[in-house]
């Protein structure tokens, strides 16, 4: 009978004592041992086993659990790589190794998964009690004699409310007191290290907390020699000049990295394993396309594991990992970011592969400004994939790295369209009712609904810092990107710009049906904002009309099949948040 999938179980232990379904990761406890890194940071998107993977570590080291060999047994670690391993009992033998290596350090565990607060006091103030309930386990040291007096008086001082340089240290000191009392140093495992982070960049308070975290990190992963060996987990790399600038024996291991490529997510021959045991194999072509994708260093089979345990449990296929968090601080990025990003963004959606330069290092307080930041966060988030790379060297003596990037996946596509639409929620009823007319070619109706959107939506595609110049052209791209979404099922919708602003055009080419008929209108909109030189609206429409003729839009559609007769041609004036549709 094959074993109960639980969902969302992300204790090593619950899972194995309930023998819950389970792909045997152990294999990373002997890659993670033998590599002898001191501090090593390993990034993966969400809900890729990062949490799971660390009770293990924990469960596996902490003399907490000394004698908890079950919970390993029949996994990689405890019965070795070969048959013959499995006979051998002599000190040699890598399973006699690893089990005498259970339950023999002193470990401390940390996750700061749920600091998710709005304010740097409040987050401050969680990560603060994260560390005092640490304490609160360990309280028996008070009592070991291990302790003198200044120290035991110390320790009382950890609080939700203690100073920042008690906050800082309190890893560190820890570390010290555990190592007297066992007489090993300490492993130190920290979970989610990024979190607080993330929400800080986008609650605003991004500074402040950055100074507090580089304090705590140096004393607890550079200045401590009660150390024995540290792992972090985190969807992003945070750059080194944020918060690991003292942090020079830092290993870190990000998606593109071969280290540890196949210890986090499913492979292929896993799913294929586990599809198989719940009889649903006859789904593995579907499983393929909604859940595999990612790409981790060289291994290019890597699936999505909360998905893939989603579709176990309730036998279909559906967006589980997209649905899994908010995904505001992307939404945000994508929706408020200048045209090029959404320039950028069309072409995904289109099923194209763009060209960028990716610096791993994330820079949270440059998200803003700077194009290559967010791309690299939307792959280390694991929303966009590496198709292709290259490094080279410039004319001038640069190394560049050269990456060619696409959406990982039909459930990340999924989710990216869910998305644009809800951009338009606020005025879903006018922009529903826009789509509807514009297909009729109503033109009255249309001036209607459109005028209705824009003054809900212009400064809703802006970056909430005020006017900006670039905030027509946001707006335009936003609104492709609904057509994109809301029409894709009735056209194929290109766009094409020659030189930037004034040059923007959309086109809607209608999808035939099977039997090759041409169902719907093409339809050519050419946006242009008023001119000085123009006095009226009406002016810049026939403007926008007119280049529409004279660049010869509709050639490419007429040299496809298309009549004339059976092509519209749409010119839309700006002035401000007022529009005029000719």
């Amino acid at each position: 009978m094959a074993r109960t999938v639980s969902i969302g179980r992300q204790d090593f232990e619950r899972i194995r004592v309930n023998n819950n379904f389970y792909i045997d990761k152990t294999h990373f406890i002997r890659e993670w041992w033998e590599s002898e890194d001191d501090v090593t940071l390993i990034t993966r998107p969400r809900r890729f086993g990062k949490t799971l993977n660390m009770s293990m570590l924990e469960k596996f080291f902490s003399v907490e659990y000394a004698g908890r060999g079950e919970l390993f047994e029949g996994l990689s670690i405890w019965e070795g790589d070969s048959e013959e391993e499995a006979f051998d009992e002599s000190e040699s033998s890598e399973r006699y190794k690893y089990r005498k290596l259970q339950g023999t350090w002193p470990v401390i565990s940390i996750s700061l998964a749920k600091v998710k607060e709005t304010s740097f006091y409040n987050t401050k103030k969680r990560i603060c009690q994260i560390i005092t309930d640490l304490y609160n386990k360990f309280d028996f040291l008070l009592e070991s004699g291990k302790l003198n007096e200044n120290e035991k008086e110390l320790y009382r001082k950890v609080s939700a409310d203690m100073e920042d340089y008690i906050a800082a240290d309190s890893l560190n000191t820890l570390s010290n007191y555990l190592m007297r009392y066992y007489g090993k140093r300490v492993i130190i495992l920290m979970d989610e290290y990024d979190t607080p982070m993330q929400e800080a960049y986008v609650n605003g308070y991004w500074r402040e907390l950055v100074e507090f975290t580089r304090s705590l990190f140096n004393a607890t992963f550079k200045t401590n020699p009660y150390l024995e060996r540290a792992l972090m987990t985190g969807i992003t790399r945070v750059s080194k000049e944020s918060v690991f600038s003292d942090l020079n024996n830092l290993e870190v291991v990000t998606t593109t990295s071969d280290k540890y490529a196949d210890s986090f997510g499913f492979t292929e021959d896993e799913v294929a394993a586990a599809l198989e045991k719940y009889h649903l194999s006859d789904h593995r072509k579907q499983i393929k396309e909604w859940y595999d994708g990612f790409t981790f260093g060289s291994r290019s089979d890597i699936y999505n594991p909360w998905s893939i345990i989603s579709f176990l449990d309730k036998k279909r296929v559906g967006a589980y990992w997209a649905n899994t968090s908010s995904n505001s601080l992307v939404g945000k990025l994508l929706r408020e970011g200048n045209p090029d990003v959404k320039k950028t963004f069309e072409r995904l959606l289109q099923n194209e592969c763009i060209q960028m330069e990716i610096d791993e290092q994330i820079v949270y307080d440059q998200l803003d400004d700077d194009e290559q930041a967010l791309w690299s966060l939307l792959l280390a988030s694991g929303y966009l994939k590496v198709k292709d790379y290259r490094s080279y060297m410039t004319d001038y003596g640069e190394w560049r790295q050269e990456y060619e990037l696409e959406l990982t996946n039909f459930e990340v596509k999924v989710m990216f369209r869910n998305m644009v639409r809800r951009w338009f929620a606020r005025s879903s009823s006018g922009y529903n009712d826009f789509i509807r007319v514009l297909l009729l070619g109503d033109l009255k109706a249309m001036n209607t609904y459109m005028n209705r959107v824009a003054m809900e939506m212009f400064s809703y595609f802006d970056s909430g810092r005020g006017p900006s110049e670039e905030e027509p052209e946001r707006f335009y791209h936003g609104f492709v990107l609904g057509l994109m979404v809301e029409l894709s099922d009735r056209y194929v919708i290109t766009s094409n710009w020659e030189s930037g602003f004034g040059r923007y055009d959309v086109m809607l080419e209608p999808r035939r049906s099977r039997e090759g008929a041409i169902v719907n209108d093409a339809i050519i909109l050419e946006f242009k904002v008023q001119d000085k030189d123009e006095k009226e609206l009406s002016d810049t429409i026939k403007e926008a009309l007119y280049q529409i003729d004279e660049k010869g839009y509709q050639t490419a559609l007429t040299a496809r099949g298309i009549p004339e007769e059976r092509i519209r041609k749409y010119g839309f004036a700006f002035c401000g948040k007022k529009v005029l549709i000719g």
